[in-house]
């Protein structure tokens, strides 16, 4: 397992170091399609219509950087999965606030989408928010960046 994912010259800023290693369209959609129960080359294939080159690539990456693991498929098939790890997993509030992000100022009131729901109420997860020690929602304009000198 490779733990030391970062370029060749670090960057000091956090984001942008996520950025390196996820930032583009086609990792954040495996991911995406991975918390969604996709596991297998031909079904990310058939889900994002990314070309094969891309494709593998992409996965080659995540597996790299330990977002993703390859196993024996479950069933016991000469077949490969890709499976989220404890890395990959914790991106699940990195695709919830982005998600949230585009239904809320992607799409034309009332235009049909895809829904993120809660399995036990069947109700849609309520909005992300950063909150301080207190509970509450914490605004952008409470917060600061401590930038390294």
């Amino acid at each position: 397992m490779k733990e030391d994912t970062r370029p060749d010259t670090p960057q000091p800023c956090p984001v942008a170091r996520s950025l390196e290693l996820i930032g583009d369209r086609w990792s954040l959609l495996i991911v995406r399609d991975a918390f969604d129960g996709i596991s297998r080359f031909g079904d990310f294939q058939r889900s994002l219509g990314a070309a094969r080159n891309i494709l593998a690539d992409r996965l080659r990456r995540l597996v790299e950087a330990s977002v993703l693991e390859m196993r024996p498929a479950a069933e016991g098939s000469a077949y490969q999965e890709y499976v989220l790890t404890a890395r990959g997993l914790d991106l699940f509030a990195v695709i919830v606030a982005l998600r949230q992000w585009g239904e809320g100022h992607l799409f034309a009131q009332g235009e049909p989408h895809s829904l993120l729901l809660d399995r036990q109420t069947g109700r849609p997860v309520p909005p992300m928010l950063p909150r301080g020690d207190n509970g509450l929602p914490l605004p952008p304009a409470q917060t600061l960046v401590r930038k390294i000198d």
